[in-house]
């Protein structure tokens, strides 16, 4: 799933890291091989 604003925050199924996007540039985020899931509502 890309980056698509500022404020979106992420979540890796596989370690559990969490991640804020402060700076959209593109392109996708990925943890421990596989895309991150896009955490709605939080």
């Amino acid at each position: 799933m890309a980056v698509s604003a500022a404020g979106e925050k992420y979540r890796c199924e596989i370690c559990g890291n969490e991640v804020v996007v402060t700076k959209v540039g593109g392109g996708t985020l990925v943890c421990c091989g596989e895309d991150m899931t896009l955490l709605k509502g939080e």
